[in-house]
């Protein structure tokens, strides 16, 4: 009975984090109809994980004198955040989402690069399987070609792109303390989102931000809070539940994605979206399946 209880308290945890960054596009659409960007969203909201989690654990920050692998890690992270935040909070939330989840395609061809791992025949498939899907999400009646269409598509590819790099350097760095990997990875998010809303700025793309004002201050709080607690619950679940668990129940993401975004008018279901939506997640799914004798832990599936 205990060990089911701790099973399913995993779960929950695991479905909070799913829940939340799911969710999540609605802050930052709420943040940007204050006049603040969702780059600068997401730098602020990342200096105040860093600034709580330092005052946890203060000596989190020295293995980046001696790990040049944490600052790749950093950078990896940082652009995720900045690609995913941007993206579901100017594009159409569902397609910016599944476009995202490619990430297990990208696993392949990074973890055969990275960590010299060839990639198997199932592999090779479920890589085919998710760019087919792509392939009937960006076909649009609009285009003539399977390609993206405007900034949040591109966001969204790059974003997927970083996630599974992010997801591969895990992997590599998992031997240093968790406090620092996740030092590292809050740390890019606060300094790239800063760094590219000034980029933006200069070319137009992103407004400065407002003066500080009560309301959208207690929201970004509230946010980066929510971020912890969903942090906290991907640390407690992936550390009771099985790896393929872990990365199946992750995938519930989509739907709270997709249900709140729809509800709330920020997304439309297409029929061509759904179709690709579905092998994009069957091979995410697949991805996330033990295959026959493997035990080797599966690839972490925060932001």
């Amino acid at each position: 009975m205990s060990l089911d209880r701790s099973r399913q308290r995993a779960a929950l945890a695991l479905l909070l984090n799913a829940f939340v960054w799911g969710c999540s596009w609605y802050p930052f659409r709420y943040l940007e109809d204050r006049g603040l960007h969702p780059l600068w969203a997401t730098s602020l909201i990342y200096v105040l994980c860093l600034a709580l989690l330092l005052a946890w654990r203060p000596n989190a920050w020295r293995p980046l004198l001696s790990s040049p692998w944490l600052w790749l890690l950093m950078a990896a992270s940082g652009l995720t955040n900045v690609s995913f935040n941007w993206a579901v909070t100017i594009g159409d939330v569902v397609r910016v989402v599944l476009l995202f989840y490619l990430m297990p395609a990208w696993s392949v061809l990074l973890a055969w690069l990275l960590l010299r791992e060839r990639p198997t025949q199932a592999a090779l498939l479920r890589l085919v399987l998710a760019l087919a899907g792509v392939v009937i999400v960006l076909k649009t009646p609009q285009s003539d070609w399977p390609l993206p269409v405007g900034l949040p598509d591109w966001l969204a590819l790059a974003g997927g792109f970083t996630f599974a790099l992010t997801n591969v350097l895990l992997r590599r760095l998992r031997a240093l303390p968790e406090a620092s990997r996740m030092g590292a990875m809050f740390g890019g998010g606060a300094l790239l989102a800063a760094t590219v809303a000034l980029l933006g700025q200069s070319h137009g793309l992103a407004t400065p931000p407002p003066t500080p004002a009560l309301g959208w201050l207690v929201v970004a709080l509230l946010t980066g809070l929510a971020f912890l607690a969903a942090n906290a619950g991907l640390q407690y679940g992936a550390a009771h539940l099985p790896a393929a668990a872990t990365s199946l129940i992750m995938l519930t993401e989509v739907m709270f994605a997709s249900v709140s975004s729809v509800l709330l008018g920020a997304a439309e279901l297409q029929a061509r979206t759904l179709l690709g939506g579905v092998l994009i997640l069957l091979a995410a799914a697949w991805a996330a399946w033990p295959e026959r004798g493997n035990r080797t832990p599966g690839p972490d599936t925060s932001h």
